[in-house]
C-alpha cells in the first residue's frame, strides 16, 4: 500500500506526486523532498491518498522530511540571493544591449544552480551573458525562454474579474483557446475585453463553452427562417442562458421569443418573401444613419 501526496514548489506551480512514506501530512505543510536536482523545498497541495498498487507508469520520489528551522533560514537566503542575481542580470542585459525581458530568477534549494526566466520576440544570443553570470555568482546558470502565458503564471496578478489569475491559482496546464469560443457565447469580440493580462485570449472562455454548445443543440441555426406567432422571421441571435432566440420579422423589426414558442423551422436558403431583403437592407441603412 502506497500513500501519494501532491507537492507544489511554487504557489502557482504544477502539482507533483510524491511518495509520502510514513509521514503524516496535511495541506499546507512545508516539506523537503527528493528531486532530480537534489533536495527541494515544497508545500503540500493535496493530502496523502492511499493507493493499493505501486504506479507503474512512473517512479515516485519520496518526501525526505518535514521542513525545520534551518530549512526556513535557507529558504530566506535563497530568496535574497535570487533578488541580487536578478538585479545583476538586468544590469548585464542592459550593458550587452540584449532584447530580452528578464522577469524571474529561481535557485535550487542548495543554491548550486540558478535559472533565469525571460521572454523575447525572437532568439537571443546570451552566451556572453551566461559567462558574466557564472563569473559573478560562481554557480551553474540556465537561461530559459518562455512564452507570455507562462510569464503571467509565474508573476501572478489579478484578472478583469477581480480574482487572482486562473493560471496562478489552480490551472495545471494551458488549454487551447479560440475566438470561436467567444463567438458561441455571444461575447464582444473586442480584443481588450476578451484578452487576459498576458494579452492572449482569456483561459476562462473554455469553462462554459461546452455547456453553450450543448444548450444550442436544440436551437435553429442563425440565418434560418422560422415561423412564430407573429409571423415568419430569420434567426439573428441565440440567448441560451435565458432560453430565448432573437428573430428579425418580415416587417424588419427584431423580437426575442422563448425557444418553445417557435412553431416550425424552414430551409436556411428559403427567402421569407420578395420584399424581405429590400426591407432588411432599408432597416440597416436607417440604423446606420
Amino acid at each position: 500500500m502506497y500513500k501519494i501526496v501532491g507537492i507544489k514548489f511554487k504557489p502557482g506551480g504544477k502539482v507533483y506526486d510524491f511518495d509520502s512514506g510514513a509521514f503524516v501530512l496535511k495541506k499546507g505543510d512545508e516539506v523537503i523532498v527528493e528531486t532530480r536536482h537534489g533536495l527541494g523545498y515544497g508545500y503540500v497541495a493535496s493530502p496523502p491518498a492511499t493507493c493499493e498498487d505501486k504506479p507503474l507508469d512512473r517512479l515516485l520520489k519520496k518526501v525526505f522530511r518535514l521542513a525545520n528551522e534551518k530549512d526556513f533560514i535557507q529558504r530566506d537566503k535563497n530568496i535574497e540571493a535570487e533578488k541580487k542575481a536578478h538585479i545583476f542580470c538586468q544590469e548585464c542585459i542592459k550593458q550587452l544591449g540584449l532584447k530580452m525581458n528578464l522577469f524571474a530568477v529561481e535557485s535550487t534549494f542548495d543554491s548550486s544552480k540558478f535559472t533565469f526566466f525571460f521572454t523575447s520576440d525572437g532568439r537571443v544570443d546570451f552566451r556572453q551573458l551566461v559567462k558574466m553570470l557564472v563569473r559573478e555568482l560562481s554557480v551553474r546558470v540556465e537561461m530559459r525562454q518562455v512564452g507570455i502565458r507562462s510569464q503571467s503564471r509565474m508573476c501572478g496578478g489579478l484578472g478583469r474579474c477581480g480574482r487572482v489569475l486562473c493560471c496562478t491559482s489552480f490551472l495545471d496546464k494551458f488549454g487551447p483557446v479560440s475566438i470561436r469560443m467567444a463567438k458561441e457565447q455571444g461575447l464582444s469580440l473586442n480584443p481588450t475585453k476578451i484578452s487576459g493580462q498576458c494579452g492572449r485570449l482569456m483561459c476562462c472562455l473554455t469553462y462554459e463553452y461546452e455547456t453553450y454548445m450543448k444548450l444550442k443543440e436544440k436551437y435553429p441555426r442563425i440565418g434560418s427562417i422560422v415561423k412564430t406567432g407573429n409571423g415568419e422571421g430569420r434567426v439573428i441571435r441565440h440567448n441560451p442562458i435565458n432560453n430565448r432566440v432573437a428573430i428579425r420579422l418580415e416587417d424588419g423589426f427584431d423580437t426575442e421569443i422563448n425557444i418553445e414558442d417557435i412553431i416550425s423551422s424552414k430551409n436556411k436558403s428559403q427567402p421569407l418573401n420578395k420584399n424581405y431583403k429590400k426591407r432588411n437592407k432599408a432597416s440597416k441603412h436607417r440604423r446606420r444613419d
